[in-house]
């Protein structure tokens, strides 16, 4: 298992150089170290088009991108592995040494002097090698606070310096139970929480460091990445402190009881004052020389190598995500241009402003149209408020059984009373057995004064229905144009208030006309009057003859009725009354049909009316007339919500038309690369 070739390494620098086969006396060939010179000409253009896409920060438009994230257990070594992979000083010390996401972005630079700085908050601190641990933990004491709390925010830090590649790693919290030395209580959660959201995405390479002195089965970090990578296609296991426990490493690494399928890389990190050289020449004699962990195959030992395994598997990585990187940006550039399109257009002149609210006003009419009269609710399937035709077929159904089930006086225990006393009253000079007009038509006008405010609260009910269903249309044919929106609403109102004044004048006289006359052709009338009269005799005998002097008598469509307080009454008078009774029953039927047909004919009217001519005439001179606030003007005025996100959108298109320049040149040549 063991490799026939050790590599000695250069004093030179910490990542710089490598010289093959130390053994051989000839002169060596000095060659880039292998965090360098993994940098071939398939791979470096997969990781700068990545980089580029960072440095436009395509990810605000909810493009994932390769990311190396680094999880681990508190103290595990994380922080240590990436300043071995860097060659910078991180914070290090007892306790939570990363308190929050550490954005690490490095990016190779021909200059020999190094250009390191942090960005958070919209902050940009400057800072150099000898100082990056202070800025480092001064940034994040403003961020999450000076106590031993953590934040989500992500700290970047910056670093352009020759030797090292165009790579971007994320160091995360290391993951505690228990809350200590003033930690929240929930420590626990909001680290846990913070690492599923970084390694939950597909492109997310997950470098899990493990400390060699620990049975990695029960490491937390292992558990999490397990949950987002079942298989662990996506998953480098680093394994630290191998000086520390050298005994069974072999065996751990070897027997993968956590399924880690990207391997294993075993490391030992700088200790103390140690330079970035001096930790590489140690790191190389300790797996070189010490008996157990020189068994361990060279190409799973060192930063030399882990550091090549990172730039190959995140090269392979972009190349399995660049399709569906330039697909997500293609749907996202059509859906914002999509979106910029519907935007209005910015008017220059009362003209075009006018000619645009002509065209609002015209589409709101047809939709009006569709929903009000035509029954064609598919603009609004799921609002059944909005099935306007069938909700106001169920108003007028509702309002038709409210009217003729409406009941007045107990008419079984003072039966013929009613009429009894307006016969009395209207009597005069006349041939005896005629019943007068003014009789009939006065206990007519009582019966029309009951019900008088029925039909006037159906038809306010109506204009408060139609007001319901006019100001959303309104709303949302004018939603372009916000600063405008209020005027035009107001219009809206105001013609349904002039629509509820007519209507309730013309709905009073439908009422009124009733009281007018005694008129119908009806020939149900003369039916329901014959059938209900046939009973008189029968009546009038059980009234005034019958030895049994009954209290009640059953009356066809009356039930049982109270007879004996009539009694006291003329036959004549009887008789005339029983008649009258019979006919305003009969005629009354047909009164409260023909207010309920002429409603149902004036609704219509009415709301035809509001549509096909009121509506657009009413708006229209709302809208032009200065006193009601020049809304035609205002609509030049583009609103600031409008306009921000006219603004966002021309940003976001601008961006990932820019992205999709980028990875169009790199996609024909990588196409299959992710499957090598």
């Amino acid at each position: 298992m063991k490799s026939s070739k050790k590599h000695a390494v250069s004093k030179s620098s910490s990542l710089a150089t490598v010289e093959t086969n130390p053994n051989d006396k000839k002169v060596g060939v000095s060659i880039e170290a292998p965090i360098v010179s993994s940098y071939n000409d398939r791979i470096r253009p997969l990781l700068d088009t990545v980089d580029r896409l960072r440095n436009l920060n395509v990810m605000r438009e909810g493009i994932q991108l390769p990311t190396i994230v680094v999880v681990g257990d508190q103290s595990s070594g994380k922080s240590s592995v990436l300043e071995s992979l860097a060659g910078i000083s991180l914070p290090r010390g007892q306790g939570i040494c990363t308190r929050v996401p550490l954005v690490m972005r490095l990016q190779k630079s021909s200059s020999t002097v190094p250009e390191i700085w942090l960005e958070y908050s919209d902050k940009v601190v400057h800072t150099d090698e000898e100082h990056i641990a202070e800025a480092i933990c001064a940034a994040t004491d403003i961020i999450a606070g000076s106590g031993k709390g953590v934040s989500d925010a992500p700290l970047t830090l910056h670093v352009k310096k020759s030797g090292v590649p165009d790579i971007t790693m994320v160091d995360l919290p290391g993951i505690t139970r228990v809350p200590v030395n003033g930690q929240p209580e929930d420590i626990y959660e909001q680290i846990s929480a913070m690492i599923m959201k970084y390694i939950e995405p597909q492109e997310s390479i997950i470098l899990n460091v493990l400390s060699a002195t620990v049975d990695f089965t029960t490491c937390e970090s292992i558990r999490m990445s397990r949950q987002v990578d079942k298989t662990g296609e996506r998953t480098l296991a680093v394994v630290t402190k191998a000086d520390m426990a050298p005994e069974g490493l072999l065996q751990k690494v070897t027997a993968d009881d956590v399924s880690i399928g990207l391997g294993y890389v075993c490391v030992r990190n700088r200790i103390g004052e140690e330079t970035y050289e001096e930790a590489r020449m140690e790191e190389e004699l300790l797996f070189r020389t010490h008996p157990l962990l020189s068994m361990i195959d060279d190409e799973i030992v060192g930063i030399p190598v882990l550091a090549q395994k990172l730039m190959f598997i995140q090269a392979k990585m972009i190349g399995r995500c660049l399709p569906e990187i330039v697909h997500k940006i293609n749907v996202k550039m059509e859906t914002a241009v999509l979106e910029l399109n519907k935007l209005p257009m910015v008017m220059a002149s009362t003209g075009e402003a006018l000619m645009t609210l002509m065209d609002i006003i015209g589409s709101a009419k047809e939709s009006l149209l569709r929903i009000l009269i035509q029954g064609d609710f598919s603009e609004f399937p799921e609002d059944h408020k909005m099935h306007c035709t069938a909700r106001l077929a169920e108003m007028l159904s509702q309002f038709s059984d409210n009217l003729q089930a409406a009941q007045f006086n107990d008419v079984t225990i003072d039966f013929l009373m009613d009429e009894i006393k307006i016969l009395e009253e209207c009597k005069c000079v006349g041939l005896p057995n005629f019943i007068p007009r003014s009789a009939f038509l006065a206990i007519l006008s009582q019966h029309v004064d009951r019900i008088h405010a029925k039909p006037v609260e159906f038809i306010k009910r109506i204009c408060d229905y139609t007001e319901a269903i006019l100001i959303p249309v309104l709303s949302k044919y004018s939603e372009s144009f916000p600063q405008t929106q209020s005027s035009i609403k107001r219009a809206g109102r105001n013609l349904i208030t002039k629509m509820k004044e007519q209507s309730v004048n013309r709905v009073a006289e439908i009422v009124e006309m009733e009281k007018l006359t005694d008129y119908t052709c009806n020939p149900d009338y003369m039916t329901s009057w014959t059938e209900k009269t046939a009973s008189q005799p029968t009546f009038i005998h059980a009234v005034l003859y019958d030895e049994a002097k009954p209290e009640n008598f059953s009356l066809n469509g009356f039930g049982e009725v109270k007879i004996s307080h009539l009694r006291e009454y003329h036959a004549h008078l009887l008789q005339q009354a029983f008649d009258m009774k019979m006919r305003i029953t009969s005629y009354w039927t047909i009164v409260l049909r023909r207010i309920v047909d002429n409603l149902a004919l004036y609704l219509q009217f009415s709301v035809k009316n509001l549509v096909n001519t009121q509506f657009q005439k009413e708006i229209v001179a709302e809208m032009v007339d200065p006193r009601s606030g020049g809304g035609v003007e205002r609509m030049l005025e583009e609103s600031p919500s409008v306009a921000n996100k006219r603004e966002k959108l021309k940003n976001s298109i601008k961006l990932l038309k820019e992205s999709k320049d980028v990875v169009a040149a790199i996609v024909d040549q990588t196409s299959g690369f992710g499957d090598r």
